[in-house]
Protein backbone atom coordinates (compact mmCIF):
# COMPACT_ATOMS: atom_id res chain seq x y z
CA UNK A 1 0.00 0.00 0.00
CA UNK A 2 1.20 3.62 -1.10
CA UNK A 3 1.92 5.76 1.48
CA UNK A 4 0.05 8.99 1.55
CA UNK A 5 2.88 11.80 1.37
CA UNK A 6 2.66 14.61 4.44
CA UNK A 7 5.28 16.92 3.38
CA UNK A 8 3.33 20.16 1.01
CA UNK A 9 5.49 19.41 -1.95
CA UNK A 10 5.45 15.88 -2.54
CA UNK A 11 1.63 16.36 -1.34
CA UNK A 12 1.39 18.28 -4.59
CA UNK A 13 3.18 16.17 -6.76
CA UNK A 14 0.94 13.59 -6.05
CA UNK A 15 -2.02 15.69 -7.29
CA UNK A 16 -3.66 17.74 -4.48
CA UNK A 17 -4.31 21.29 -3.94
CA UNK A 18 -2.26 22.72 -1.23
CA UNK A 19 -2.76 25.96 1.01
CA UNK A 20 -0.74 27.92 1.04
CA UNK A 21 1.05 26.69 -2.39
CA UNK A 22 4.37 25.09 -1.31
CA UNK A 23 7.06 26.79 -2.87
CA UNK A 24 10.66 26.81 -3.68
CA UNK A 25 13.24 28.70 -6.27
CA UNK A 26 15.23 27.78 -8.91
CA UNK A 27 18.58 28.38 -8.09
CA UNK A 28 17.61 29.93 -4.47
CA UNK A 29 21.04 28.84 -3.55
CA UNK A 30 23.72 31.42 -4.90
CA UNK A 31 25.21 34.31 -5.39
CA UNK A 32 22.30 36.82 -4.56
CA UNK A 33 22.74 35.69 -1.15
CA UNK A 34 25.63 37.16 1.20
CA UNK A 35 26.27 34.09 3.54
CA UNK A 36 26.88 32.24 -0.15
CA UNK A 37 29.16 35.22 -1.56
CA UNK A 38 31.42 34.64 1.57
CA UNK A 39 31.50 31.56 1.79
CA UNK A 40 32.37 31.04 -2.13
CA UNK A 41 35.12 33.43 -1.11
CA UNK A 42 36.72 30.68 1.02
CA UNK A 43 36.77 28.16 -1.94
CA UNK A 44 38.69 27.60 -5.14
CA UNK A 45 37.15 26.91 -8.40
CA UNK A 46 32.75 26.46 -8.89
CA UNK A 47 33.34 22.41 -8.79
CA UNK A 48 35.18 22.80 -5.60
CA UNK A 49 32.07 23.75 -4.55
CA UNK A 50 29.81 21.43 -6.14
CA UNK A 51 32.19 18.35 -4.63
CA UNK A 52 33.65 19.50 -1.07
CA UNK A 53 30.60 18.00 0.52
CA UNK A 54 31.02 20.84 3.67
CA UNK A 55 30.79 23.92 1.04
CA UNK A 56 27.91 22.16 -1.00
CA UNK A 57 26.01 21.02 2.21
CA UNK A 58 26.26 24.51 3.88
CA UNK A 59 25.09 26.47 0.84
CA UNK A 60 21.78 23.87 0.23
CA UNK A 61 20.73 24.47 3.31
CA UNK A 62 21.54 28.42 3.67
CA UNK A 63 18.06 29.59 1.80
CA UNK A 64 16.42 27.21 4.07
CA UNK A 65 17.56 28.94 7.24
CA UNK A 66 17.28 32.11 5.93
CA UNK A 67 13.85 32.14 4.17
CA UNK A 68 11.93 28.11 5.50
CA UNK A 69 11.10 27.15 1.94
CA UNK A 70 9.43 24.05 1.36
CA UNK A 71 11.80 22.32 -0.70
CA UNK A 72 15.83 22.43 -0.83
CA UNK A 73 17.35 21.73 -4.04
CA UNK A 74 20.86 19.86 -3.88
CA UNK A 75 23.67 22.27 -4.42
CA UNK A 76 25.72 21.04 -7.81
CA UNK A 77 25.84 21.80 -11.56
CA UNK A 78 23.93 19.93 -14.56
CA UNK A 79 27.67 18.96 -15.95
CA UNK A 80 28.99 17.05 -13.37
CA UNK A 81 28.15 14.47 -15.83
CA UNK A 82 30.16 15.21 -18.91
CA UNK A 83 33.00 15.65 -15.94
CA UNK A 84 32.59 11.97 -14.58
CA UNK A 85 32.33 11.03 -17.98
CA UNK A 86 36.17 12.30 -18.56
CA UNK A 87 35.40 15.57 -20.71
CA UNK A 88 37.52 18.28 -18.98
CA UNK A 89 35.44 20.94 -17.24
CA UNK A 90 36.22 23.87 -15.75
CA UNK A 91 34.19 27.34 -14.85
CA UNK A 92 35.43 30.67 -15.56
CA UNK A 93 34.57 33.87 -14.02
CA UNK A 94 32.08 36.08 -16.40
CA UNK A 95 32.07 33.11 -18.71
CA UNK A 96 30.38 30.03 -17.16
CA UNK A 97 31.15 26.28 -17.99
CA UNK A 98 33.88 26.06 -20.32
CA UNK A 99 34.26 22.21 -22.12
CA UNK A 100 36.48 20.60 -24.45
CA UNK A 101 33.90 20.22 -27.21
CA UNK A 102 33.30 16.49 -28.61
CA UNK A 103 32.71 15.56 -32.12
CA UNK A 104 30.74 12.63 -33.57
CA UNK A 105 34.17 10.96 -33.77
CA UNK A 106 35.15 11.22 -30.39
CA UNK A 107 32.73 9.80 -28.24
CA UNK A 108 34.72 6.70 -27.81
CA UNK A 109 37.03 8.37 -25.67
CA UNK A 110 34.27 8.79 -23.24
CA UNK A 111 34.68 6.76 -19.74
CA UNK A 112 31.19 4.98 -19.84
CA UNK A 113 31.89 3.31 -16.35
CA UNK A 114 32.80 4.21 -13.43
CA UNK A 115 30.15 7.61 -13.33
CA UNK A 116 28.37 7.16 -10.10
CA UNK A 117 31.47 6.29 -7.92
CA UNK A 118 33.47 9.47 -9.44
CA UNK A 119 30.20 11.43 -8.08
CA UNK A 120 30.29 9.91 -4.69
CA UNK A 121 30.62 13.07 -3.13
CA UNK A 122 27.36 14.90 -4.77
CA UNK A 123 25.52 11.57 -2.34
CA UNK A 124 27.94 12.29 0.19
CA UNK A 125 26.13 15.95 0.33
CA UNK A 126 22.91 14.75 -0.23
CA UNK A 127 23.01 12.23 2.75
CA UNK A 128 24.29 15.45 4.88
CA UNK A 129 21.44 17.78 3.87
CA UNK A 130 18.73 15.03 3.97
CA UNK A 131 20.17 14.73 7.89
CA UNK A 132 20.01 18.29 8.34
CA UNK A 133 16.63 19.56 6.88
CA UNK A 134 13.64 19.99 8.75
CA UNK A 135 10.54 17.29 8.95
CA UNK A 136 8.18 18.96 6.47
CA UNK A 137 10.93 20.06 4.11
CA UNK A 138 11.34 18.34 0.46
CA UNK A 139 15.20 17.27 -0.95
CA UNK A 140 14.95 18.02 -4.72
CA UNK A 141 18.05 16.45 -6.64
CA UNK A 142 18.33 17.23 -10.11
CA UNK A 143 19.95 16.38 -13.24
CA UNK A 144 20.37 18.08 -16.81
CA UNK A 145 18.10 16.59 -19.90
CA UNK A 146 20.09 14.88 -22.06
CA UNK A 147 19.51 17.35 -25.18
CA UNK A 148 20.99 20.40 -22.82
CA UNK A 149 23.94 18.20 -21.62
CA UNK A 150 24.72 17.15 -25.20
CA UNK A 151 24.44 20.83 -26.08
CA UNK A 152 27.17 21.83 -23.50
CA UNK A 153 29.51 18.79 -24.48
CA UNK A 154 29.37 19.60 -28.47
CA UNK A 155 29.68 23.77 -28.35
CA UNK A 156 32.42 23.48 -25.12
CA UNK A 157 29.83 25.77 -23.25
CA UNK A 158 26.73 28.10 -23.90
CA UNK A 159 25.44 29.72 -27.32
CA UNK A 160 22.77 31.49 -28.75
CA UNK A 161 22.03 29.16 -31.49
CA UNK A 162 23.30 26.20 -30.32
CA UNK A 163 24.40 25.48 -34.43
CA UNK A 164 27.08 22.33 -33.77
CA UNK A 165 25.18 20.59 -31.68
CA UNK A 166 21.96 20.87 -34.35
CA UNK A 167 24.03 20.22 -36.78
CA UNK A 168 25.62 16.91 -35.69
CA UNK A 169 21.93 16.13 -34.55
CA UNK A 170 20.59 16.41 -38.07
CA UNK A 171 23.44 15.46 -40.03
CA UNK A 172 24.74 12.58 -38.29
CA UNK A 173 21.38 11.71 -36.21
CA UNK A 174 22.47 8.23 -35.43
CA UNK A 175 25.69 8.70 -33.80
CA UNK A 176 24.01 11.80 -32.22
CA UNK A 177 21.31 9.10 -30.72
CA UNK A 178 24.89 6.76 -29.07
CA UNK A 179 25.84 10.35 -26.81
CA UNK A 180 22.06 10.77 -26.11
CA UNK A 181 21.23 6.85 -25.42
CA UNK A 182 24.91 7.50 -22.91
CA UNK A 183 23.72 10.29 -21.05
CA UNK A 184 19.53 8.75 -20.44
CA UNK A 185 22.20 5.23 -19.06
CA UNK A 186 24.30 8.04 -17.21
CA UNK A 187 21.25 10.43 -15.49
CA UNK A 188 19.06 7.31 -14.46
CA UNK A 189 22.04 5.91 -12.70
CA UNK A 190 23.41 9.02 -11.59
CA UNK A 191 19.86 10.43 -10.08
CA UNK A 192 18.48 6.83 -8.70
CA UNK A 193 21.92 7.19 -6.51
CA UNK A 194 20.75 10.31 -5.17
CA UNK A 195 17.56 8.93 -4.54
CA UNK A 196 19.14 6.28 -2.33
CA UNK A 197 21.17 8.49 -0.55
CA UNK A 198 17.77 10.91 0.24
CA UNK A 199 16.53 12.75 -2.37
CA UNK A 200 12.97 12.60 -2.65
CA UNK A 201 11.85 14.13 -5.77
CA UNK A 202 13.44 14.84 -9.08
CA UNK A 203 13.65 17.80 -11.35
CA UNK A 204 15.42 17.42 -14.42
CA UNK A 205 16.45 20.59 -16.12
CA UNK A 206 15.97 20.91 -19.76
CA UNK A 207 17.01 24.66 -20.21
CA UNK A 208 17.82 24.56 -24.06
CA UNK A 209 14.39 22.77 -25.32
CA UNK A 210 13.23 25.93 -26.57
CA UNK A 211 15.66 25.97 -29.75
CA UNK A 212 14.29 22.67 -30.64
CA UNK A 213 11.67 22.18 -33.74
CA UNK A 214 8.34 20.09 -33.31
CA UNK A 215 9.95 17.10 -34.84
CA UNK A 216 13.15 17.79 -32.66
CA UNK A 217 11.53 18.18 -29.60
CA UNK A 218 9.49 15.16 -29.89
CA UNK A 219 13.13 12.98 -30.23
CA UNK A 220 15.68 14.95 -28.68
CA UNK A 221 13.89 15.96 -25.67
CA UNK A 222 10.81 14.20 -25.16
CA UNK A 223 11.75 10.67 -26.09
CA UNK A 224 15.11 10.93 -23.49
CA UNK A 225 13.38 12.46 -20.44
CA UNK A 226 10.62 9.59 -21.16
CA UNK A 227 13.23 6.78 -20.80
CA UNK A 228 14.54 8.69 -17.61
CA UNK A 229 11.15 8.94 -15.92
CA UNK A 230 11.03 5.04 -16.72
CA UNK A 231 14.10 4.17 -15.53
CA UNK A 232 13.93 6.13 -12.58
CA UNK A 233 10.47 5.10 -11.38
CA UNK A 234 11.29 1.57 -12.16
CA UNK A 235 13.81 1.54 -9.64
CA UNK A 236 12.26 3.89 -7.18
CA UNK A 237 8.18 3.87 -7.79
CA UNK A 238 7.38 6.44 -5.80
CA UNK A 239 9.52 9.02 -6.33
CA UNK A 240 8.17 11.86 -8.40
CA UNK A 241 9.64 13.88 -11.06
CA UNK A 242 9.38 17.20 -12.22
CA UNK A 243 10.48 18.68 -15.75
CA UNK A 244 11.64 21.84 -16.48
CA UNK A 245 11.33 22.04 -20.55
CA UNK A 246 12.06 25.69 -20.87
CA UNK A 247 11.01 27.85 -23.97
CA UNK A 248 8.83 24.58 -25.27
CA UNK A 249 5.70 26.81 -26.10
CA UNK A 250 2.92 24.86 -26.92
CA UNK A 251 4.93 21.70 -26.84
CA UNK A 252 4.59 21.46 -23.24
CA UNK A 253 1.42 19.82 -23.61
CA UNK A 254 2.85 16.75 -25.25
CA UNK A 255 4.85 16.60 -22.15
CA UNK A 256 2.24 16.75 -19.96
CA UNK A 257 0.39 14.00 -21.82
CA UNK A 258 3.53 11.55 -22.64
CA UNK A 259 6.78 12.18 -20.18
CA UNK A 260 5.03 10.18 -17.44
CA UNK A 261 6.08 13.23 -14.95
CA UNK A 262 4.25 13.92 -11.87
CA UNK A 263 5.36 17.50 -12.46
CA UNK A 264 6.12 20.31 -14.66
CA UNK A 265 7.46 23.00 -14.76
CA UNK A 266 6.46 26.40 -16.86
CA UNK A 267 9.10 29.43 -17.76
CA UNK A 268 7.69 32.95 -17.92
CA UNK A 269 6.37 32.78 -21.18
CA UNK A 270 3.72 30.48 -20.77
CA UNK A 271 0.05 32.07 -20.83
CA UNK A 272 -1.70 31.28 -17.04
CA UNK A 273 -4.37 29.79 -19.48
CA UNK A 274 -2.74 27.59 -21.41
CA UNK A 275 -1.46 26.74 -17.83
CA UNK A 276 -4.24 26.20 -15.87
CA UNK A 277 -5.37 23.51 -19.25
CA UNK A 278 -1.70 21.33 -18.41
CA UNK A 279 -3.06 21.41 -14.93
CA UNK A 280 -5.79 18.96 -15.59
CA UNK A 281 -3.41 16.46 -16.34
CA UNK A 282 -0.55 17.51 -14.41
CA UNK A 283 1.12 19.27 -11.28
CA UNK A 284 2.44 22.39 -12.60
CA UNK A 285 5.18 24.75 -11.04
CA UNK A 286 6.14 28.08 -11.83
CA UNK A 287 6.14 30.75 -13.44
CA UNK A 288 7.06 33.78 -11.54
CA UNK A 289 9.54 35.80 -14.10
CA UNK A 290 13.12 36.52 -12.07
CA UNK A 291 12.70 40.03 -12.69
CA UNK A 292 9.42 40.68 -10.67
CA UNK A 293 11.18 39.35 -7.66
CA UNK A 294 14.15 41.37 -8.55
CA UNK A 295 11.83 44.65 -8.88
CA UNK A 296 9.60 43.89 -5.53
CA UNK A 297 6.70 45.97 -4.99
CA UNK A 298 3.72 46.18 -6.76
CA UNK A 299 5.08 44.13 -9.45
CA UNK A 300 5.79 41.69 -7.17
CA UNK A 301 2.72 41.72 -5.03
CA UNK A 302 0.48 41.65 -8.58
CA UNK A 303 2.68 38.80 -10.28
CA UNK A 304 1.80 36.17 -7.10
CA UNK A 305 -1.82 36.90 -7.54
CA UNK A 306 -2.00 36.56 -10.59
CA UNK A 307 -0.32 33.17 -10.43
CA UNK A 308 -2.03 32.00 -7.64
CA UNK A 309 -5.63 32.74 -9.14
CA UNK A 310 -4.91 30.94 -12.08
CA UNK A 311 -3.23 28.23 -10.36
CA UNK A 312 -4.18 27.97 -6.85
CA UNK A 313 -7.21 26.27 -7.43
CA UNK A 314 -5.42 22.90 -8.50
CA UNK A 315 -2.09 20.94 -7.63
CA UNK A 316 0.28 23.78 -7.94
CA UNK A 317 4.14 24.57 -6.76
CA UNK A 318 4.80 28.43 -6.83
CA UNK A 319 8.28 29.04 -8.51
CA UNK A 320 10.12 31.28 -10.69
CA UNK A 321 9.60 30.84 -14.86
CA UNK A 322 14.06 30.58 -14.80
CA UNK A 323 16.39 31.02 -11.50
CA UNK A 324 17.04 33.29 -9.20
CA UNK A 325 19.31 36.13 -10.73
CA UNK A 326 22.51 37.57 -8.56
CA UNK A 327 20.71 41.54 -8.60
CA UNK A 328 17.46 39.89 -6.04
CA UNK A 329 17.20 41.54 -3.31
CA UNK A 330 16.77 38.24 -0.13
CA UNK A 331 13.84 40.90 1.63
CA UNK A 332 12.35 40.13 -1.86
CA UNK A 333 12.47 36.29 -1.43
CA UNK A 334 11.20 36.85 1.87
CA UNK A 335 8.45 39.41 0.86
CA UNK A 336 7.35 36.85 -1.74
CA UNK A 337 6.91 33.92 0.58
CA UNK A 338 5.05 36.58 3.32
CA UNK A 339 2.36 37.04 0.22
CA UNK A 340 1.96 33.30 -0.63
CA UNK A 341 1.32 32.96 3.01
CA UNK A 342 -1.20 35.58 3.64
CA UNK A 343 -2.88 34.92 0.64
CA UNK A 344 -3.72 31.46 1.46
CA UNK A 345 -5.02 32.72 5.11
Amino acid sequence: MTQTPTKPLLRALAGERVAPAPIWLMRQAGRYLPEYRALRAKAGGFLDLCFTPDYATEITLQPIRRFGLDAAILFSDILVIPWALGQPLRFEEGRGPVLEPIAPDGLDRLEREGVVERLAPVFETVRRVKSALPPPTTLIGFAGAPWTVACYMIEGGGSKEFLKAKRWALGAPDRFQQLIDLLVVATVDYLSAQVEAGAETLQLFDSWAGVLSETELERWSIAPLQRIVEGVKARHPSVPVILFPRGSGLGYARFAEASGADGLGLDTTVPLRFAAELQKQITVQGNLDPAALVTGGRALEEGIDRILSALGAGPFIFNLGHGVVPETPPEHVAALIERIQRTAA
